[in-house]
């Protein structure tokens, strides 16, 4: 089922719901989008393998050096590789992704199918990048409370790094509906409350 798939049946059950008496308001139906976008999203990466499992360990430690250092240069490592291919440049030492796997392989990958492989103390976010994000850092939330987790989708929209050891990075993140929130010690004590999507 695809997005726009969900999106319209959706849309059917907002109007049954109109027709039964029982209208959403646009919160509930923000709500309702939003849970059952990121359900079936997750259900969906889930049925797909990660295309990294078919590298030797060897190759997804290289493209997983190149990744990292093309984001030490604030480089989209998935740009960079497309343009070297383009522009029919060769790629160094991730050249065996191109002459192995192609570009529907490279397109496959995803931050989640990334996160599966790297070391989640070492990820350092960057504006743009889409995470998940624990109800738990604005609400008090207990294993065996009334309140359990619960995640939600945003966008990074600014990142401070740290002046000294002194202090903890931030991040401002923007949720699917405008609103901002800025979660402090990012990758300190709130390292738990956040995912890469």
């Amino acid at each position: 089922m695809t997005r726009p798939d969900i999106h319209a049946l959706l849309e059917l059950a907002i109007r049954e719901c109109s027709a039964m008496g029982h209208p959403l308001d646009s919160t509930q139906q923000q709500t309702l989008f939003q849970v059952i976008s990121t359900w079936m999203t997750e259900q969906f990466d889930k049925q797909i393998p990660n295309p990294l499992s078919q590298l030797s360990d060897d190759q997804r430690q290289i493209l997983l050096r190149f990744i990292q250092d093309q984001q030490a240069q604030d480089r989209d490592w998935k740009m960079t590789l497309l343009n070297d291919w383009l522009q029919n440049r060769g790629s160094g030492a991730v050249q065996f992704i191109r002459e192995s796997y192609g570009m529907v392989w490279l397109q496959s990958i995803t931050p989640s199918h990334l996160a599966e492989y790297t070391d989640h103390d070492s990820a350092r976010l960057k504006v743009g990048d889409r995470i998940e994000v624990c109800n738990a850092l604005w609400e008090w939330v207990q294993d065996d409370g009334p309140c359990s987790r619960e995640w939600f989708a945003c966008t990074v929209v600014h990142t401070t790094a740290p002046p000294t050891a002194d202090f903890s990075a931030t991040c401002t993140i923007r949720f699917d509906n405008g609103n901002e929130f800025e979660i402090q010690g990012i990758y300190d004590w709130n390292r738990t409350n956040w995912r890469l999507k």
